[in-house]
């Protein structure tokens, strides 16, 4: 059974940065195109954006293109979310999941974007 594990939120001013951490394992990581997808308050869940297993490609929402970078260490089966230029419609619990619809992911972490 695939186990994801997110971590690295927390609480930053708007304008600020984040990274997140997913470690991931019971799959093989190095062949999955993996993904982040958020959920907001009151919200469904919207994807953020994925990767392929080599790492080389990403692709991003609108809303987020340009001030977050997904990247992955394949060695040590894990994924990040590099996250700058934070936004207060940033906040929301952010998963790693093996698909964009989100199925298959972790307990997610919490991010707040607020001064």
């Amino acid at each position: 059974q695939v186990q994801l594990v997110e971590s690295g939120g927390g609480l930053v001013q708007p304008g600020g940065s984040l990274r997140l951490s997913c470690a991931a394992s019971r799959f093989t990581f190095n062949t999955a195109t993996m993904s982040w997808v958020r959920q907001a308050p009151g919200e469904g869940i919207k994807w953020v954006g994925t990767i392929g297993p080599g790492g080389q490609r990403a692709y991003y929402a609108g809303s987020v293109k340009g001030r977050f970078t997904i990247s992955r260490d394949n060695a040590k089966n894990t994924l990040y979310l590099q996250m700058n230029s934070l936004k207060p419609e940033d906040t929301a619990l952010y998963f790693c999941a093996t698909t964009s619809g989100g199925a298959n992911r972790g307990q997610g972490t919490q991010v707040t974007v607020s001064s």
